[in-house]
């Protein structure tokens, strides 16, 4: 189990590359592709210790601009739908919208949840909620998640496997 562990760990550290693939699966499974950066932060601390604040850091700023693409691509989906749709939304997508236009740039903490964060910083775009306080809550929200997860991997598999 322990040579399995050491080799699924390598692959997902990918250590040839290091922080810059953290930077870009980061940046990637913050838009709307079905993808998760978590297993490829904790690979990489795993296997380069000191690597771990850079890599948080580095983490949570390729996912910070990935959501902030989001965004801009619910901006620019707002703006091409209110030229060719021209009717309200209503019921539950209503109540919903109202919600979180109510929240306002402070709904994109909530950027880190799975499932829902990326479609929430594209719903911030499409709401038109101010960019740079939606980029600043986003930031916020997914460093403590890479921070608690990263962190708490670490401390469930606080083992070395001989790495």
């Amino acid at each position: 189990m322990e040579i399995w562990m050491q080799s699924v760990l390598a692959a997902l550290a990918l250590p040839e590359y290091g922080l810059s693939t953290v930077f870009v699966v980061s940046l990637v499974s913050a838009t709307l592709l079905p993808m998760g950066s978590e297993p490829v932060v904790f690979g990489l601390v795993k296997l380069n210790p000191e690597l771990f604040w850079p890599a948080i850091v580095v983490a949570t700023a390729g996912n910070t601009i990935g959501g902030a693409i989001s965004w801009w691509m619910g901006h620019g989906a707002h703006k091409v739908s209110d030229k060719v749709r021209h009717k309200e939304t209503t019921g539950n997508e209503a109540r919903a919208l109202r919600w979180l236009h109510a929240l306002g740039p402070k709904a994109c903490l909530l950027s880190w949840l799975p499932g829902v964060g990326d479609p929430l910083c594209a719903v911030a775009g499409w709401l038109r909620l101010p960019f740079w306080p939606c980029v600043a809550y986003m930031a916020v929200g997914k460093f403590a998640r890479y921070l608690v997860m990263t962190g708490g991997l670490l401390w469930v598999f606080p083992q070395h496997w001989g790495i």
